[in-house]
């Protein structure tokens, strides 16, 4: 690997699995793969743990002893920042402007098992932004008063440090790929906060790689995310001294698959779930992954993944969200007729 830097490795040094998927690879006329990101170890497995062994290098380096991460109030990335946070004796705070969902269910469940303070503050109408930066300073110092020393953890993870995660795992995918023979693959992810797209995009790109990528938004992208992936890019190219360059059209992202907003309950994504278990046996989350899966079967039917590529979908786990409140009793509506009630 050409760019290094010092993480934490508490992953399994094994490289998550690539599973090929007969069955919906015979219906949709196109090779398709699976790499299994949902199946990274500890607080249910996800994505974000990549990025978490190189953000908590960096916390236990700066003397941390406490983890304070921002999100939606189900926020993957805040229990994999509590599990993490858990296992490494340190106290973890997730701070969100979001209502309370009136139950504590999914991830904020979860959260509280792993000893992780969530701090949910009322949207007041002001900029989202303002809220949460006052709210982050306010907890931030709470924990200082208690003689904590707080490290700060961006959306998703989302920094130049978090995104080598996904570097390191654009060359653990190139050379799985290569022993797959499929080289000339396409890795296909969401992008949300888009460390995870950064992350393999320059991996791939810097290191040579055969292999293409495409990310779809799983929320809707606009102006700031423009501009804000192309600073991403710089600040990881200064940091990294990378050999590549990169403007806003070099980054193949897929924006009109996001189904409206980001977490919303939607009947074609909940149908691209049913479809994937019912054909794999493979759970894909409504949030994320089941969301670009969606996406992808759109992109068949339209022609713009053409009969006969070969596609490495890359399933970032978020499993808790088939619990939330608003994803659930849709569900339910639908599978109501699965159960059978004797008397």
């Amino acid at each position: 690997m050409l760019v290094k830097r010092e993480k934490i490795s508490f992953l399994d040094p094994q490289p998550t699995p690539i599973n090929y998927l007969p069955t919906l690879s015979k219906e949709l006329g196109v090779e398709l793969f699976i790499k299994r990101d949902d199946l990274t170890l500890f607080g249910a497995g996800g994505n974000k743990l990549r990025k978490l062994e190189y953000i908590l290098y960096d916390a236990i380096q700066k003397g941390a002893t406490t983890l304070l991460t921002v999100g939606g109030a189900q926020t993957n990335h805040g229990r994999l920042t509590a599990a993490v946070a858990a296992k490494y004796g340190m106290k973890c705070a997730i701070v969100c402007v979001d209502e309370y969902p009136g139950e504590i269910s999914a991830n904020i469940l979860l959260d509280g098992i792993l000893n992780a303070e969530v701090v949910m503050k009322k949207n007041d109408g002001r900029d989202k932004d303002e809220q949460l930066a006052e709210t982050v300073a306010t907890v931030k110092a709470r924990y200082e008063d208690m003689g904590e020393t707080v490290y700060e953890i961006p959306l998703g993870g989302s920094d130049v440090v978090g995104m080598m995660g996904y570097y390191e795992c654009a060359v653990e995918i190139t050379a799985q790929a290569q022993k797959l023979g499929i080289e000339d693959a396409t890795v296909v992810t969401g992008v949300g906060s888009m460390g995870t797209y950064l992350g393999l995009y320059c991996g791939l790109k810097n290191e040579g790689s055969p292999l293409g990528i495409t990310g779809i938004a799983i929320l809707p992208f606009n102006d700031y995310h423009d501009r804000r992936i192309v600073e991403y890019f710089e600040n990881a190219k200064e940091e990294y001294n990378l050999s590549i360059d990169a403007c806003r059209k070099d980054f193949n992202i897929e924006t009109g698959y996001t189904r409206g907003a980001y977490n919303n309950s939607d009947s074609t994504v909940r149908q691209a779930i049913y479809r994937m278990a019912r054909s794999e046996a493979i759970l894909l989350d409504p949030c994320y992954t089941g969301k670009v899966f969606a996406g992808v079967l759109d992109m068949i039917e339209e022609g713009k993944i053409k009969k006969g590529e070969k596609i490495i979908l890359l399933h970032t786990g978020g499993m808790p969200g088939f619990y939330t409140k608003h994803h659930r009793v849709e569900f339910e509506k639908e599978l109501m007729g699965h159960v059978t009630i004797v008397e």
